[in-house]
């Protein structure tokens, strides 16, 4: 169930309605501006930089992916490469473990969900979580006319009240601290949408967030090959309707879960790369006119993996998870 501002939100109304009324709601207004007036914090890995907060041990989570973490081994938590997906955060008030997933699709939403709730509850059915909504543009607007409420088509849209919807009907507390989805997620470039937070980063012993991007160097470890599973996930039926396992919370390790496709794979990539540039933005994204400028070079690389590489059993042997532990430099080392 949704609280705001202390108080259980009450509703009667579909998840779409429920998602309206709160887009309204003063509390969460005046967060959700807050959370936009804050700096945009820059992570990276390199050496070279003199931000103190690049060599925080910290955790980084893909499209489809999802990572908890316990406050006393990691400093930082947090996703970015957000357009029309939605970051969802869920902190235990009492233990300070942090959720991060990056949903993409409604059918991912009620097992992605139950998936983050049984790392950071400990089965404490009591728990009180603090919640945080983050992306979804408004890459198609909600229309209302009198009586009736027509969706169109979206994809933040199609996500954003289904999330809602699973939170309140659940019987677990959600304080919901920030909706900084659709309208208040949106700016105008010469009439082009565009989303104003693309990722954020959170400090799960404090609960304090703040807008974030990602370098390459800090979404290690194993980049390609989970751009990958991003990309090929759905013809696995064991991933149907999940977030993709990634991180070992106890042992503080990446331990990439397999997933496998099938090698006519080497085909449809071939293709792919044949294309130009614009094309490739139009046929891979949901938002094509939004994208950073890194994105078609990382599905340049997820292709060619795939041409290389056509076979999943490469890269998962006998279906087992690639497991990389840190070093004492904060880099990471392939273990298993």
């Amino acid at each position: 169930m949704i609280f705001v501002g202390g108080l259980a939100f009450s509703s009667s109304s579909e998840g779409y309605e429920d998602l309206l009324i709160l887009l309204e709601h003063p509390t969460l207004v005046s967060a959700t501006n807050c959370f936009k007036s804050i700096p945009e914090r820059k992570i990276s890995f390199c050496a070279s930089t003199s931000e103190r907060h690049s060599s925080l041990r910290h955790v980084y989570v893909f499209q489809r992916e999802y990572a908890t973490v316990n406050p006393s081994l990691v400093e930082l938590v947090g996703t970015d490469e957000a357009t029309t997906c939605v970051g969802l955060v869920v902190r235990n008030r009492k233990s300070g473990f942090t959720s991060v997933g990056h949903l993409d699709s409604p059918g991912l939403v009620d097992s992605g969900l139950s998936q983050m709730l049984s790392s950071v509850t400990h089965e404490d059915v009591k728990a009180e979580l603090d919640v945080h909504l983050i992306g979804g543009y408004e890459d198609a607007p909600y229309e209302h006319s009198g009586t009736n409420s027509e969706r169109s088509d979206g994809y933040s849209w199609g996500l954003c009240p289904k999330i809602i919807e699973a939170l309140q009907d659940s019987a677990t507390i959600f304080h919901l601290q920030t909706l900084c989805l659709l309208r208040h997620n949106t700016q105008y470039s010469d009439g082009v949408a565009l989303p104003i937070i693309r990722g954020f980063v959170v400090e799960p012993a404090t609960g304090t967030m703040a807008p974030a991007i990602f370098d390459s160097s800090s979404r290690c470890p194993d980049e390609v090959l989970r751009r990958v599973r991003i990309t090929v996930s759905s013809e696995d039926v064991y991933w149907t309707g999940k977030l993709l396992e990634t991180y070992d919370t106890d042992h503080d390790r990446f331990q990439i879960a397999p997933v496998s496709w099938h090698q006519e794979w080497k085909f449809t990539a071939s293709l792919l790369l044949q294309h130009s540039d614009s094309q490739m933005l139009i046929r891979c994204s949901t938002s094509p006119y939004a994208e950073a400028p890194d994105f078609v070079k990382s599905m340049r690389m997820t292709f060619s993996y795939l041409v290389r590489y056509p076979d999943w059993q490469t890269s998962f042997p006998n279906r087992q998870p690639r497991v990389f532990k840190r070093i004492d430099n904060g880099g990471w080392e392939q273990c298993q």
